[in-house]
């Protein structure tokens, strides 16, 4: 009998936690669905991309032209640094380190310009804080080809960060709130690769400028004058037509930018420190991945200059694809989940990317890993200026981008004081020397530097929200409690405060559709 009661006991020890376990696994299950759904949704039906590229009016099409041109030539001037560092290091008598310091001071000034042009955009409209800025950068850019040293050269580099912040945000939120929502992906993604493309761009005049033994100073006064192309088009670029109805808005809901601005931090400012610290993670992806490569492939590795320029075309190449097909993806997929899919993705391939065997190895992972780290930030001009609050979109989108950039100003300078501290070895211990001074060990700081970064950013990406697709028109402002404030509500108030339609949001919106009909 006894023997009995044990086996009954022992049966229900041993039945009490399987069924625990039947209990919670359907729970953890659950718990996994709804992380997972909240990263990944089944996409919806794909437009092609070539509809969506030539379904443009003429006016959407010079606005995007307009930005794109602008970030184009911006990333031509910044690239200028980093391309021509070793030549402008040995002008001026100094380490390559010490002029790697002109593009950490050029990083951590371009919030000023954010914050500055920003501010004006909400205030004034996209078009002329947008003129100015362009202005302004070309003629310091000008003005560094005629440095005598390097602290002059510094402080040149120090202004132009304050121009090239401005750049980056306003550009981006102009030709996005211009562009249909079901282009905004693609065209992010091609907005974006304007970066790419000026660091091509970049790297073909470096090349014929080095190959001819030329002055450095050429490239900077080649990018000066491609500016004044970008200034003519602007003059016919229109104002923003989202920017047209939120000041009317707030003429009609007697809102002043002020209170607006002081609301959005009120109801944000949670997901405003999630912006910055996302676009942290994206600034040390791209700056820690690209401007101190040129150098790595030209003293560590003895790349001749023909054949790291061959190189640096072939990763942008990569990075123009990435950028391109990883921003029409995310229009279906999610901005989030495509821009984990390239954390993962580049940190798979470091290893090719700074150990191939040989050179056509080291080309092919340096083109796969570009091809990721432009890939995700193909989505991040239309996923930043989703998350950002109406009021903002001017100002959040390059305030959080500069900010991130502040964070990571220190990138390049980081990876060459630590490769110059720790140059590399012979199997007997000894360091290995060049021209008589040791070879700096650039390849393994950034191998361990950009593994660090992926993994932070699929972190990043993962926790965070996101708004595809979002329909700036119908989300004009935002009242007290959050609720989305749109045409229909303007136009709503303004009948009842005796003002009829004419001075209405919609009117504006139906002047914008016959506009873009034409």
């Amino acid at each position: 009998m006894s023997s009995e009661v044990q086996k009954q006991e022992i049966a229900t020890v041993e039945t009490v936690p399987a069924e625990r376990n039947e209990s919670e696994s359907p729970k953890s299950r659950n718990i996994f669905k709804r992380f997972w759904g909240s990263i990944y949704h089944k996409p919806e039906k794909q437009q092609n991309a070539w509809k969506l590229l030539t379904n443009l009016t003429r006016q959407q099409r010079l606005t995007f032209a307009a930005a794109f041109l602008g970030w184009t030539l911006d990333a031509f001037d910044f690239f200028s640094v980093s391309l021509s560092a070793t030549r402008i290091a040995a002008d001026f008598g100094v380490e390559p380190s010490a002029v790697t310091s002109a593009i950490t001071t050029t990083l951590m000034l371009r919030p000023v310009g954010a914050l500055i042009f920003g501010a004006m955009a909400d205030k004034y409209g996209r078009r002329w804080p947008l003129m100015i800025d362009i202005i302004l950068f070309s003629i310091i850019n000008m003005a560094s080809g005629f440095a005598p040293n390097l602290s002059t050269f510094i402080g040149l580099r120090a202004i132009f960060g304050i121009a090239m912040g401005g750049e980056w945000g306003l550009g981006a939120s102009l030709a996005l709130e211009s562009l249909p929502i079901e282009a905004r992906g693609l065209f992010s993604g091609i907005y974006q690769e304007g970066y790419a493309t000026g660091y091509l761009f970049a790297t073909l005049i470096n090349y014929a400028i080095t190959e001819t033994n030329s002055s450095w100073r050429i490239l900077f006064w080649v990018g000066a004058s491609f500016s004044l192309l970008a200034v003519f088009i602007r003059f016919f670029v229109p104002e923003s037509e989202t920017f047209e109805r939120q000041r009317n808005a707030r003429k009609i809901l007697r809102r002043s930018l002020f209170k607006e601005v002081i609301l959005a931090i009120k109801l944000h400012w949670l997901r405003m420190i999630y912006m910055v610290v996302l676009m942290a993670f994206m600034n040390f992806f791209s700056h820690g991945s690209q401007d101190l490569y040129p150098t790595f492939l030209t003293t560590q590795l003895g790349y001749t200059n023909t054949q790291m320029t061959v190189t640096a075309v072939i990763y942008n190449i990569g990075a123009i694809c990435g950028g391109t097909i990883a921003g029409y993806l995310s229009n279906y997929f999610g901005r989030r989940f495509i821009l984990a899919i390239c954390a993962i993705c580049a940190g798979a391939f470091i290893p090719l990317w700074i150990y191939a065997p040989n050179i056509q190895s080291l080309q092919f992972g340096a083109f796969v890993m570009q091809f990721f780290v432009q890939g995700g930030w193909g989505v991040i001009p239309a996923h930043i200026n989703e998350l950002s609050p109406p009021s903002f979109r001017g100002l959040m989108p390059g305030l959080a981008y500069q900010l991130g950039n502040l964070v990571s100003a220190a990138s390049s300078q980081i990876e060459a004081t630590i490769g110059e501290r720790y140059p590399l070895k012979n199997a007997d211990g000894s360091y290995k020397l060049k021209n008589g001074k040791p070879i700096a060990d650039y390849g393994l700081t950034q191998a361990i530097f950009m593994g660090c970064v992926c993994g932070c950013l699929l972190i990043a990406a993962v926790v965070g929200k996101e708004e595809t697709n979002k329909d700036f028109n119908a989300d004009l402002m935002e009242g007290e409690n959050g609720e989305k404030i749109g045409a229909d509500d303007v136009k709503a108030e303004s009948i009842e405060q005796g003002q009829g339609e004419n001075n209405s949001v919609s009117e504006t919106s139906e002047k914008a559709h016959k506009t873009n009909d034409n």
